[in-house]
Formats: structure tokens, sequence, C-alpha cells
């Protein structure tokens, strides 16, 4: 049976403990079959999360960060969302779109780099690191977590000019990694909002690529 169309949504900015209370909502509503996927765009509240791991040396000194730390069910070392920074959730169950969840990073990385070219910056991949990046610069972090292959989390994508959230943590656990922005890139302001609103489109569009044969429209 063909899934219905992705619903997007702009959620402003959002408390993240709000934010996982609506995925862990969703992710039922999509298992139950009430709902056949969604995509959450937004911003957070200063919040610094990681992954389930042992290793937490990324958070430096977890106890002095200057926000709020949680640990989540993705994967990937410390990042840091906040203002500024727009963060898409994706929901979608994966039984529809090929069951392989490697495609589906390189899908978002895809998603941001055709998001950030319609703003006039040229992202590209790195080997073996999973993210965005403009020349040696990263523009955006990418962690998800699969449940019964639904996808919850997704990307943060770096829009305006602050960025020193970063700089308490190892971002990504990737030592002396450098942060940058659309803004940085361009010299030119933008909203969070209309970034937002590119990356709707190019992801609603694009999503119909990983469906499975059986799933695609004749």
């Amino acid at each position: 049976m063909m899934p219905h169309s992705l619903e997007s949504h702009w959620l402003g900015r959002i408390d993240y403990d709000a934010a996982l209370r609506l995925q862990e909502t969703t992710l039922a509503e999509i298992r139950s079959g009430a709902c056949h996927g969604r995509l959450f765009l937004l911003e957070h509240e200063p919040v610094y999360t990681i992954g389930r791991t042992r290793d937490q040396s990324s958070l430096l000194a977890a106890s002095l960060l200057p926000h709020p730390v949680r640990e989540i069910n993705r994967g990937g070392q410390a990042t840091y969302h906040g203002p500024g920074q727009l963060v898409g959730y994706a929901l979608i169950d994966l039984h529809h779109y090929g069951e392989d969840l490697h495609r589906y990073l390189r899908f978002l990385e895809q998603v941001v780099i055709d998001t950030i070219a319609a703003f006039g910056v040229t992202g590209e991949r790195r080997e073996g690191l999973t993210g965005v990046w403009v020349d040696e610069r990263k523009i955006a972090s990418i962690g998800v977590g699969v449940r019964h292959w639904v996808t919850m989390h997704g990307f943060g994508l770096n829009v305006l000019q602050d960025l020193s959230g970063f700089q308490s943590i190892i971002p990504c656990g990737i030592p002396g990694v450098q942060m940058t922005s659309i803004e940085r890139e361009t010299g030119s302001p933008l909203s969070v909002e209309t970034v937002a609103g590119t990356a709707s489109q190019i992801f609603t569009r694009s999503i119909a690529s990983l469906r499975t044969p059986e799933h695609r429209q004749p």
C-alpha cells in the first residue's frame, strides 16, 4: 500500500523536552497506522544532546556547561541546539523507504546540501563522517534513532551567526572542528523560518526517491 504524503510542520521555537514528547507521540501514531509520517522543523531553546554512549568526553566538563544536557536515543557524540539553528525531526516508517539506515542518512545529508545551495552555499560530505561540511567547516550535524524501522531525530543546520553554544563542547566528538552557518558563509541576514520553508519543500519532494519499488507510484 502506498504511504501517504509526508506532513511537514513549522513549530517555531520549542523546548527540547516538549519536542521529544511530540516525537514519541508521533512514533506511536505511525506504528498504530494513525499517521504515515511527519517532518517537524523548529528551533530549540539552548540545549546539549548526546547519544547513549559510555564515552561522553565530547561534553568536556558536563557539570559546568551553560545549558542543560539530554542523553537521547540517537547515534553520535555531543552537539548543541539553540536559537539560530534549524532542527529537522523526521519521523518516517522505513518499511516503506528501503529499510536501509545508511541510505537514509545520505538522504538527510542531501536534503541539507540542497537546502543550503538554495542560499548560495556549497556543502559536501566527508568520508567516514556523518553531516554536511563547507570546505573544512561543519555546517550541519545529523543523528537519528530508529525503533521498529521508524526514524526519530534528524538534522541540525546552523543558519545564523551566533555559534557560541558549540564552544563549551567538542562538537560531534571531532577535536578542533570549526563550526559555521549559512549567515557566516554568505554574510547575508536570514531567518530560520525562511530556511525551514526551503528545507520542507526539498524534503517532501525528495522523500519519494527512497521508496522501495513496491511503494512507488506507477
